[in-house]
């Protein structure tokens, strides 16, 4: 199966292509371009492409990397002419649209997701999120791209871990989404083990949800918020691991702190999409080797320190996304006070607890 789709963005309209097989032909393709890709990827190029291989880490992805790169570029002839083609995972993606949309003010890019989590989220929207010092995510640009080429057979050697948190974002877009959308995704049988065929279906119908909220809010202001269902909490779980937790496990972890903050200030979750999408989160979540210990090694302390200095909230209110009695996420405003910190402490705590005493 193959599917074709726009995306209406300020810029105009980009093209994304999900079909099995298409990363080889897509190679063969973009010959005369400069590839920015995962050094994991090494052998499936040849001499003739030449890319900058970088390592997939927060590390790299951080603003005291990025002149080394763009001097590398520099280097290699780009010029405002030149298509930059990230291959690679989210890492990748943010540095690759980074670099685009500030190199001689703006170059023309284009990308081929190879994990999950890109395939199903992060490779539509053109936001790059680049880190500094301590801080995810902290600076970042709105770039779109020109082409996006989505080849699920690429997923077929992900770690079990890898491929859950994909389907953890698929699954929470969906959900943001609503109850279609969302039943479309259970419908897949997400799993680790799930077929291509399968697969394929499940990233297009990610997908074609979060078209409807990129072409809504492209900038972020409003609806496309919604998307940070689970990232207030889980940026700081992340964070405070280390990135020994990866991102989509660590969103489907803050999701669950999400549901145990509103159950400590008595707000009933009992519709029957929750309890869907909490069995599924707990399911995915329990993929990750040595959870256990990563989750009793975190500092509270420190995970709480993350969470308060999230730049989505402000010096007055704490700024998240719940879900309302109509099963609806919604952004929430919340004055901050010694209560509300101890809700988020003995959320964030109720989670660890259930999820490492299920282990």
């Amino acid at each position: 199966m193959s599917a074709s789709f726009s995306i209406s963005s300020s810029t105009g309209s980009y093209d994304v292509v999900v079909q099995q097989g298409i990363f080889a032909d897509t190679i063969d393709d973009l010959q005369r371009s400069t590839y920015i890709a995962d050094a994991f990827f090494q052998s499936r190029f040849t001499r003739d492409h030449a890319p900058i291989f970088l390592e997939a880490t927060e590390t790299e992805k951080s603003l005291d990397r990025a002149p080394a790169l763009i001097e590398t570029m520099r280097a290699r002839g780009a010029n405002r002419g030149t298509m930059l083609v990230a291959v690679g995972g989210g890492v990748i993606q943010d540095i690759c649209a980074f670099a685009a949309s500030v190199y001689m003010r703006g170059l023309s890019w284009s990308y081929i997701p190879t994990t999950v989590l890109a395939m199903v989220d992060s490779c539509i929207g053109g936001k790059s999120s680049i880190n500094v010092g301590p801080y995810k995510n902290l600076v970042g640009t709105f770039h779109p791209p020109s082409h996006i080429y989505v080849d699920p057979s690429l997923a077929e050697t992900l770690p079990r871990d890898q491929f859950a948190s994909g389907l953890i974002e698929a699954a929470k877009i969906c959900f943001c989404r609503g109850p279609e959308s969302f039943a479309a995704h259970l419908a897949t049988n997400p799993s680790t083990s799930m077929s291509t065929a399968a697969l394929e279906a499940l990233i297009l119908n990610s997908l074609l949800a979060k078209k409807h909220f990129i072409e809504i809010d492209e900038f972020d202001k409003k609806e496309r918020l919604l998307l940070n269902f689970g990232h207030t909490f889980g940026h700081a779980l992340e964070g405070a691991s280390h990135y020994g937790i990866p991102h989509g496990i660590a969103v489907g972890l803050g999701i669950l702190c999400s549901l145990a903050f509103q159950r400590d200030r008595n707000i009933p979750l009992d519709q029957p999409s929750v309890a869907a999408l909490e069995s599924h989160l707990h399911q995915m979540i329990r993929t990750l080797p040595g959870l256990r210990e990563q989750l009793t090694a975190l500092d509270l302390a420190d995970v709480l320190n993350r969470f308060a200095s999230d730049k989505k909230h402000s010096s007055t209110h704490f700024t998240l996304i719940l879900i309302a009695p109509s099963s609806e996420v919604v952004l929430q405003q919340i004055p901050r006070s010694r209560a509300l910190d101890q809700s988020i402490q003995h959320a964030i705590s109720a989670t660890i607890d259930s999820i490492t005493r299920s282990l």
